[in-house]
C-alpha cells in the first residue's frame, strides 16, 4: 500500500509562473495554494505534501515540512537540490524536461528566421520610420533557410524538435551529441561533440540547445569562431556559458561571423555595460525561450501523472531524478 496521501495538498511556488492559477482553471482535484516569495514558502511549506517550484528551492525546506513527499521542479536543471538528502527523507524529485521542448525549439528557429530574413532590422527601421526597400548588396539582403546547413548541438527533446523543424525548411542538418550511438533524431548526419571543430566550416548556422556540462562549457570559443564561415550565424538557446562571451563579442565586432541570436547570456540579467546591447549583428532575447502560455499546463501534466503513479505505489515517475 502506498504511503502517499489520497488527496495531497500542493504548494505552487514561483515569482511569476501562474501554475496555481492554471491548476484552478483545470479544476484540479486536490487542495492547493500558491506563494510568491521564499519567505512565504518557508512559512507555509509545512502544509504541503507536494511542492512545485524552481528558483525558491532551498535544501533546508524539508526540515520545515515533515509531510513533504514529492517535489516537481519547474526547470530541467536540478543542481540546486541535494539529492542524497531528498533520498534519505523519502522525497521524490522530478524535473520539467520536455515541458518547454516546443517553445525553445520554435524560439531557436525564430531567431534564425529573424536574422536571415532581417526581421530585427526591419523592426528597427519601422521605429525610425525608414523604408529600406530592396537591397542590391548581397551582404545586407534578406536570405533563405532552404538549402543551408545547420549544426544542432544537443539532441535531447529540444534538439530533436529543432532538427525536425529545420528539415521542414529543406535544410541540411548535422546533429552533434555526446553519444552519437543514441541516434540521429532525423538529422542527415550525427557526430560526437569532439568532432565539432571539423564540422564548423560547413555550417551556415550553429544552433546550441545542449546542457551546460564540463564538456560544453566554452564549447564555442575563439578557435571555434575562427573555423566558422564569415557568413555563418550562431544561435544560443542553451546556456550562456556554452559560449566564450568575450570571444563572441570579438567575432561579432570584427564580422568574423555574420550574426548571433541569443536567448541566454553568461551573466543574467545582461550587464548594462555589455557591448552585446549595441552590436548591430547581435540579436537578444531575455532568456524567455521556454516561457509560453502552454508551459504551466505542460508541467501540470507531468505533475498530475506522477501523483497518480505515486498514489498507486509506483516508482517509475516521469522525469524522475530521485
Amino acid at each position: 500500500m502506498s504511503s502517499f496521501p489520497a488527496s495531497p495538498t500542493i504548494c505552487f511556488a514561483h515569482i511569476a509562473y501562474r501554475t496555481g492559477d492554471r491548476f484552478a482553471d483545470r479544476s484540479g482535484p486536490y487542495p492547493s495554494f500558491e506563494v510568491r516569495s521564499l519567505e512565504e514558502l518557508e512559512a507555509r511549506i509545512g502544509e504541503a505534501d507536494v511542492l512545485v517550484c524552481s528558483g525558491f528551492w532551498r535544501n533546508h525546506l524539508p526540515e520545515l515540512s515533515p509531510r513533504l513527499k514529492y517535489v516537481q521542479a519547474l526547470s530541467s536543471g536540478t543542481d540546486a537540490f541535494d539529492r542524497d538528502m531528498l533520498k534519505s527523507r523519502g522525497i521524490t524529485l522530478s524535473n520539467a524536461a520536455g515541458a518547454n521542448a516546443a517553445a525553445v525549439s520554435e524560439h531557436a528557429v525564430g531567431l534564425m528566421l529573424g536574422m536571415v530574413r532581417r526581421l530585427f532590422v526591419a523592426r528597427d527601421d519601422q521605429h525610425r520610420k525608414h523604408w529600406a526597400g530592396m537591397k542590391s548588396d548581397f551582404a545586407i539582403r534578406e536570405d533563405e533557410l532552404a538549402g543551408k546547413t545547420a549544426i544542432v548541438v544537443g539532441m535531447g527533446n529540444i534538439g530533436a524538435r529543432v532538427i525536425r523543424l529545420l528539415k521542414a525548411f529543406e535544410m541540411t542538418v548535422i546533429g552533434v551529441r555526446a553519444n552519437p550511438a543514441s541516434g540521429a533524431a532525423g538529422a542527415d548526419e550525427v557526430h560526437a561533440t569532439a568532432d565539432l571543430p571539423k564540422l564548423l566550416p560547413r555550417a551556415d548556422f550553429v544552433v546550441l540547445v545542449c546542457p551546460l556540462t564540463p564538456e560544453t562549457t566554452n564549447l564555442i570559443d575563439a578557435k571555434a569562431f575562427a573555423l566558422m564561415k564569415p557568413t555563418a550565424y550562431l544561435v544560443n538557446c542553451a546556456r550562456g556559458k556554452v559560449v566564450d562571451e568575450e570571444a563572441m563579442i570579438e567575432a561579432l565586432s570584427s564580422n568574423r561571423i555574420k550574426g548571433a541570436g541569443l536567448d541566454v547570456m553568461a551573466v543574467e540579467p545582461l550587464p548594462e555595460e555589455s557591448p552585446l546591447w549595441t552590436l548591430p549583428n547581435a540579436f537578444l532575447a531575455p532568456h524567455t525561450g521556454g516561457e509560453t502560455c502552454a508551459f504551466e499546463d505542460n508541467v501540470l501534466d507531468i505533475m498530475m501523472e506522477n501523483i497518480d503513479r505515486l498514489k498507486a505505489g509506483r516508482t517509475d515517475l516521469i522525469n524522475k531524478i530521485v
